[in-house]
């Protein structure tokens, strides 16, 4: 895990990987707990039996927000900033997802630090460019620029 443990630090990190997370498995629970927190119940993600008949991607598929929303947790596996106040999720510049993500895959996030923005005294707008791999694909599940300010 990288620790960044200044703004200037943090500035200096600009263009370049901050890291890579570690593996994560998409299960179906996780599937259907997503389902239940957005209320997208769409037969693709959580009717199993259904999915495994009809759908072109031979079975259930994870939420293409459910694959996004796993990016702070991928972000605190990979860096932290000493002596950040808060932090706060911020937006996207844009997001694609690139392939589906079956039900019982495993994804991981590689994130770039695209820019640093100081925004005013002690808060400085983050871009990481983070792409969201999917194990055995080509292409990757997602690739998102996620911003993000830290208030030091």
């Amino acid at each position: 895990m990288l620790t960044i443990k200044s703004p200037d630090e943090l500035q200096s990190w600009e263009g370049k990987e901050l890291g890579v997370s570690e593996w994560e498995t998409i299960s179906q629970e996780r599937i259907n707990q997503f389902a239940e927190a957005t209320g997208d119940h769409q037969w693709i993600h959580v009717d199993v039996e259904r999915a495994n008949k009809e759908s072109p991607m031979g079975g259930p598929i994870a939420h293409g927000y459910l694959t996004l929303s796993l990016i702070p947790m991928f972000k605190d596996q990979i860096y932290a900033i000493e002596g950040v106040k808060a932090g706060i999720n911020y937006g996207l510049n844009g997001c694609r997802f690139l392939a589906p993500v079956p039900a019982g895959a495993r994804v991981r996030a590689r994130f770039v630090m695209k820019s640093v923005t100081q925004k005013g005294e002690g808060r400085y707008l983050l871009c990481n460019e983070v792409t969201i791999e999917l194990e055995g694909s080509d292409k990757p599940a997602c690739v998102a620029e996620s911003l993000g300010m830290v208030l030091f």
